[in-house]
């Protein structure tokens, strides 16, 4: 029996994405999913609703850039994150690894247009896609402090396809499309499905990842669907490790303690890892549909801190940068009266410290002790962390007389919950546990939309829309166990307070904070003749915590040929602070100079922070201007797009800001507990305004060749990024070189798409043009420079058999082009090979295989 709802020609019912067939031969390029019925079928162009509230149109006549990528297209590489993914189809999209980064190991930012994560709006079926709970303390200084929504759970089985508006669109949908707007469409076939299988690893041996995916397309009666997906993966860890010399040094002086190597610097392992997308619709009549989608996810991981020197960690082993031994007193902690029989100094500036006499002596008397005792060679902390994210959206749209309708309503949520191993909590002593719960983060959003749409007869017609929208978003912090944050009774001796290397939340930490806001929002679109199509936005937004903002937005677009035309938009833009940022508490190990110092994140209004100069966060605005145009002959499609953004009162981390000792005794005035523990404090503030502008390039042409059909695309980005104006006493001139030069300014990616029956091939030529390299945000010579340019290159070879039946092997990185190494002084220091702020994959070449079945 024919399925009423799927003879609607596959319309979605939720994001509005159609495909029309092309009368003629033009091919959208393959960052623009084009794609195939069955054999001998026309090419059909996918059309997206992103962009514009009027009804939705292809790419060649879109006013603003859009890229529209395919489910098969995200397929065609080895990785499975989503993430990966895209870098290799969206120009000026990019991503960076973080091997060490405490939370923020567990969800990797992303640029598009060189802004950070939450400058991008992440819709999955036309509807805002919540934060993720962890924010990138370090995020390679463009990211620094972003919290963006997690888009690695979303798996390419669930999607249709993907929509990537570049260009900013606050005045449409509000909050954080100030570089653009990615819009995430879900499958919603009502027959059919897959199931596949991917496997691989590095070639260094390890990494191996393994994939399992699965969709099915149902019917829900005649009238509607249910689009079901599930993927569960696993990855081990990698390593591109050395052993420091300072460990090695101490293991060659007899300590038979020492780990080799020390320090574990590569991916984190991943464990089950798991999500479930459900997607369906239903037509009540033939005016009235309702939806609804979702999603459950969950994974683990556990990653790698850096070494902890017996001999020379602050606060831990030593108060002297590794003279002498820090060594605690059990009479002077228990009740005041010192009662160490130890009067001198151990000195710890020796090739091993347990080998000698003082050592021995102090430690034989039993109200001495040194850390020592329990890690005798040191430590690497390793960071455990479970994301769990779940959504829900539900609506009901159609038709009232001469209008079209949605209303929807939706909640999100994101939690991480945190753990610390193999580690310390120095200031309780021998009696320290070893591992910790720390507390988690959660993020929760709810969102409620109305939206209205008439196309008027008027001139060659004039699309209307306009719509409300009402949100609440909540950031929690939730306590840790008591033995991961207390100040022990050796803290007033000078050893440090909580797990050391992730301190966990105190009660004065935990806590939750909420903040709700409503939009309303106008937008008008109307072709004046037959070459102009003109638009106009205007939305005002209302926050229960900072105020109203109204923003505006103008595009224009001229056919001066059938084949060519020029289009333009002007638009002003405002991304809030997001109620984590304006709360969020963290101590996190940074390195500077080569050596690790514990820093303090607070609220921009905690007395730490408000005492170096925090204030109340306010929203960052943003003027952007931009001008393309559009050019399609046969089959040969081309666009080029300049563009310009603004952004002034720039919200971000700022840099390390030193803890004063002359600063101690206003600091316990204030109410800061043990400030001599902290080495410096970081906070989020509106401290510096830039310019960012660049140039993308999107190209495709289709020809026959070697007797198959050929597709060659070109996604080219250039992206140049300039502080104007920053607060010297928050933002340091290293951070405003990462923010500057941190990504590459040149990203190209130049595809072979070839097939032949029953076989394809696809090969990818990815260029990153140089860039500031550095390594754990150390912007001293000693620990950064300029990195070169490199080509990596991705192949992928498939063969289907029985129609249904589909085996690939392929591999990233084919010719394993190695990334940028660090400087031959600080290799060792830092246990690792490769800087970690690179554009690709600093594990080198990566191979695979995959099966999959189509039913």
């Amino acid at each position: 029996m024919t399925n009423k709802y799927k003879s609607k020609v596959g319309l979605s019912s939720l994001s509005l994405a159609v495909s029309i067939a092309l009368s003629g031969t033009a091919m959208i390029p393959q960052a623009f999913a084009a794609d195939e019925t069955d054999a001998g079928a026309d090419k059909i162009e996918k059309i997206a609703v992103v962009g514009s509230r009027a009804a939705p149109r292809s790419v060649g006549e879109s006013p603003v850039p859009i890229d529209i990528i395919s489910s098969d297209d995200l397929k065609k590489n080895g990785s499975t994150d989503m993430i990966d993914m895209l870098v290799t189809s969206v120009p000026s999209f990019n991503s960076r690894a973080q091997p060490i980064s405490d939370a923020a190991t567990l969800i990797r930012p992303v640029n598009l247009r060189g802004l950070p994560s939450d400058s991008t709006l992440i819709l999955v079926n036309g509807k805002r896609r919540h934060r993720a709970s962890v924010i990138a303390f370090q995020g390679g200084g463009i990211n620094d402090g972003a919290q963006g929504p997690d888009i690695s759970v979303i798996p390419s089985a669930a999607l249709k396809q993907v929509e990537v508006l570049r260009d900013g669109a606050a005045a449409q949908y509000g909050s954080d499309a100030i570089a653009g707007v990615m819009n995430f469409v879900l499958n919603d076939s009502a027959s059919g499905g897959s199931i596949s299988a991917t496997q691989g690893q590095y070639y260094e041996g390890d990494g191996t990842s393994t994939t399992i995916d699965a969709n099915i397309g149902l019917p829900l009666t005649d009238d509607g669907f249910i689009n079901l997906t599930g993927q569960y993966k696993t990855a081990d860890a990698t390593s591109r490790s050395v052993q420091r010399p300072d460990a090695a040094g101490i293991a060659a002086a007899g300590n038979t303690y020492i780990e080799d190597p020390a320090q574990v610097w590569g991916n984190p392992e991943i464990n089950d890892d798991y999500t479930i997308f459900a997607n369906l619709g239903y037509d009540i009549n033939d005016n009235h549909r309702i939806y609804a989608f979702g999603n459950v996810s969950s994974r683990e991981a556990v990653g790698g801190f850096y070494y902890r020197n017996p001999h020379n960690r602050g606060n831990v082993y030593s108060l002297d940068e590794g003279q002498t031994l820090l060594v605690g007193d059990v009479g002077l902690a228990t009740n005041g009266v010192a009662t160490c029989s130890w009067v001198g100094n151990v000195a710890a500036n020796v090739p091993n410290v347990l080998d000698t006499a003082d050592y021995q002596a102090m430690v034989a008397d039993d109200n001495c002790f040194s850390m020592n005792q329990i890690r005798p060679g040191g430590y690497t902390p390793q960071f455990a962390g479970t994301v769990e994210d779940m959504s829900f959206f539900a609506g009901i749209k159609g038709q009232f007389a001469e209008w079209d309708y949605d209303a929807s309503a939706g909640t999100g949520a994101n939690k991480s919950t945190f753990s610390l191993r193999n580690s310390l909590n120095p200031s309780l002593g021998l009696d320290t546990p070893t591992d910790f719960d720390t507390g988690a983060y959660e993020q929760v959003e709810t969102t409620v939309n109305l939206d209205f749409s008439r196309l008027f007869d008027i001139a060659n017609g004039l699309n209307f829309a306009t719509g409300f929208e009402w949100r609440e978003e909540s950031f929690e912090i939730t306590q840790g166990e008591e033995s991961s944050w207390i100040a022990g009774p050796y803290a007033a001796q000078g050893f440090n307070i909580g797990s050391h290397g992730f301190k966990g939340f105190g009660p004065e930490s935990a806590g939750k904070n909420d903040r709700s806001n409503i939009g309303i929002y106008a937008d008008v679109e109307a072709y004046l003749g037959d070459r102009w199509l003109l638009g106009g936005a205007l939305r005002y937004e209302d926050f229960s915590t900072f105020g109203d903002t109204l923003n505006y937005k103008l595009t224009a677009q001229y056919s001066a040929t059938d084949d060519l035309s020029f289009r333009a938009s002007h638009s002003t833009g405002f991304r809030a602070p997001t109620v984590g940022q304006e709360n969020v508490v963290n101590t996190q190990t940074s390195i500077v100079n080569g050596d690790l110092i514990q820093t303090f994140i607070a609220p921009p209004t905690d007395p730490l922070a408000a005492y170096y100069g925090g204030e109340v966060l306010k929203p960052e605005e943003s003027i952007s201007y931009a001008l393309g145009a559009v050019y399609e002959y046969g089959d040969f499609f081309l666009t080029v797009d300049y563009y310009n953004i603004e952004v002034t009162g720039r919200i971000a981390q700022s840099s390390q800001i030193e803890v004063k000792a002359e600063d101690y005794d206003d600091l316990r005035a204030a109410g800061v507990e043990f400030p001599e523990l902290i080495s410096a404090v970081t906070y989020y503030t509106n401290d510096f305004d830039t310019t960012t502008q660049g140039v993308d390039i999107v190209g495709s042409y289709d020809t026959e060749l070697l007797a198959g059909d050929t597709n060659f695309s070109l996604a080219y980005g250039w992206t140049d990024t300039n502080v104007d104006k920053f607060d010297e006493e928050t933002t340091d001139l290293g951070k405003v070189r990462r923010l500057e030069d941190g990504i590459p300014a040149h990203r190209a990616t130049l595809t072979w798409a070839q097939s032949w029956d029953d076989f394809n091939m696809n090969l990818r030529a990815n260029y990153f043009g140089e860039y500031y390299a550095t390594h754990a945000d150390d912007t001293s010579d000693w620990g950064s420079e300029m990195a070169s340019s490199a080509v990596t290159v991705d192949l992928e070879l498939s063969y289907t058999v029985m129609e249904s039946l589909t085996f690939a092997i392929g591999a990233n990185n084919l010719f394993d082009q190695e990334a940028q190494k660090l400087k031959d002084g600080t290799l060792g220091e830092l246990g690792a090979v490769y800087y970690e702020s690179g554009p690709f994959d600093y594990n080198g070449g990566y191979y695979y295989g995959k099966i999959n079945y189509r039913f």
